[in-house]
């Protein structure tokens, strides 16, 4: 990744909140801490605006389709949404839309959905199928994609000398989730992926967990409006209040590694912007929404923390389906937010956090995408089937998805901004927007490696 020109970046240091860091509060933590969790990879890529036609243009959006999603690995959906043989998806990126189906007990295979003869969409949703028939003239093809039945072959002599297998995508599984890639020519996804996360997740089995939620919601605004309100933690002071005295968003700890990063925000230090400093107690009953006056949920005693309180009730959570293996995973693990990123719109957030997210245009739209939550469970004994998908329209609140229990409220007071974020670009008197240089840096990273995709120019198919 090229760095771009700046002299006033080269020559300052690298600021930092006041306060403990991440790094602080693992010196803290009551079991040990393997130092690949104590890796640090700030990114530092200079200090220029982003151009706001990144989220406005058509021209823009078309570039996206072109260069970014037809040769980027996305995830897909989970293992578990193909349990059996024939079990498929329909995967839709903008105008674009795959097929995904579990072709035997060790394969699952992609292809473009559509009918080779006129074009129809194969499918139109999830489900079980023993081939692939189109609904218009009942050309079929095998779960492998190869050609089973021409309707009256006779007429068509041109079939013969004509390669009719469903072109494939490429396929790759990481951690039970299922990602594609359109570009044939494409680097494994292990490669793209690099080591460090997989690293990271194997410590979290996340391959043994369930979907337990799924909540869609259609959003006013550009997919990298919505992806850009979780890749910094800089707002949570304006826009989750409520969170401000127990979770110190401005020492969060920013790392990258080529195409995934993380945000690490720490939980049970108060935000350092607070003019007063609150007891563990105040902490913890904000953290757990229990009035003054109200029974905790959970034993504190005097001399407790808020992070040791936490993070046991955590281990005793999970012990059923983990074991007592628990007992040496570290609090942070159980406490802090983890918010993993692999480029381009993906979040699944680490550790011993459910919370996964997903950023998508809403099909061939570039001013309305679609944003998803899902949770991510473990489980003892048979596995669950996975959750059925809510969806929300851009006026449903995402309160109305009880599944989402307390987070709800947090996300729609994020959603509240990202309309409203949209509609100031066109109004903004500058050709860009301004971003912090640590804590913003995600979305510097989002951006230069989409930047490095259109660059390269379209895929030849």
């Amino acid at each position: 990744m090229t760095k771009k020109d700046s002299k006033l970046d080269e020559e300052l240091p690298l600021g930092r909140s006041p306060g403990p860091s991440w790094q602080d509060l693992l010196e803290t933590d009551s079991r040990a801490v393997p130092d690949y969790l104590r890796a640090e990879s700030p990114y530092l890529n200079g200090l220029d605006d982003i151009p706001k036609s990144r989220y406005l243009s058509r021209d823009w959006h078309e570039l996206e389709k072109e260069r970014l999603w037809s040769r980027v690995w996305q995830f897909a959906c989970r293992e578990e949404h193909l349990p059996h043989v024939g079990s498929y998806i329909v995967y839709d990126i903008a105008d674009q839309s795959y097929l995904v189906v579990r072709v035997s007990d060790t394969e699952i295979k992609a292809y473009p959905n559509a009918c080779l003869h006129r074009g129809r969409l194969l499918k139109t949703y999830d489900g079980r199928c023993s081939e692939f028939r189109c609904p218009f003239h009942g050309f079929t093809w095998r779960l492998d994609g190869e050609l089973k039945q021409i309707p009256a072959e006779w007429d068509f002599p041109q079939a013969a000398e004509r390669n009719l297998s469903l072109p494939e995508v490429k396929v790759g599984c990481w951690a039970g989730f299922v990602f594609i890639n359109p570009d044939t020519d494409c680097e494994p996804l292990e490669e793209f992926l690099g080591p460090d996360i997989q690293q990271h997740f194997e410590r979290w089995d996340f391959d043994n967990r369930y979907l337990a939620a799924h909540v869609s919601r259609t959003i006013r605004c550009n997919w990298k409006i919505a992806n850009e309100a979780f890749t910094e933690g800089y707002h949570v002071g304006a826009t989750h209040p409520q969170a401000v005295t127990y979770t110190g968003d401005p020492q969060s700890q920013i790392d990258f590694w080529g195409n995934t990063a993380r945000e690490l925000s720490p939980k049970g230090i108060p935000n350092p912007l607070l003019n007063y400093t609150p007891t563990e107690e105040e902490m913890l009953r904000d953290a757990l929404d229990v009035r003054v006056g109200e029974p905790l949920p959970v034993s504190f005693e005097q001399g407790d923390t808020l992070r040791g309180v936490l993070s046991a009730a955590g281990r005793e959570r999970f012990r059923e389906s983990f074991g007592d293996r628990v007992d040496e995973i570290t609090d942070a693990e159980f406490l802090d937010a983890w918010n993993y990123m692999v480029f381009p719109n993906f979040h699944p957030w680490g550790a011993f956090n459910r919370i996964v997210y997903r950023f998508r245009p809403n099909g061939d739209d570039h001013e309305t995408c679609v944003f998803e939550i899902m949770y991510l469970a473990p489980f003892a004994g048979e596995r669950p089937p996975p959750a059925e998908v809510v969806h929300l329209g851009p006026d449903d609140p995402w309160t109305d998805a009880e599944a989402l229990e307390k987070l709800g409220m947090v996300v729609e007071q994020d959603t509240f901004n990202m309309e409203r974020v949209h509609q100031g670009l066109k109004v903004l008197r500058r050709d860009g927007i301004m971003l912090s240089r640590y804590q913003e840096a995600l979305i510097r990273w989002r951006h230069d490696l989409i930047e490095a995709y259109i660059a390269r120019g379209p895929v030849q198919l």
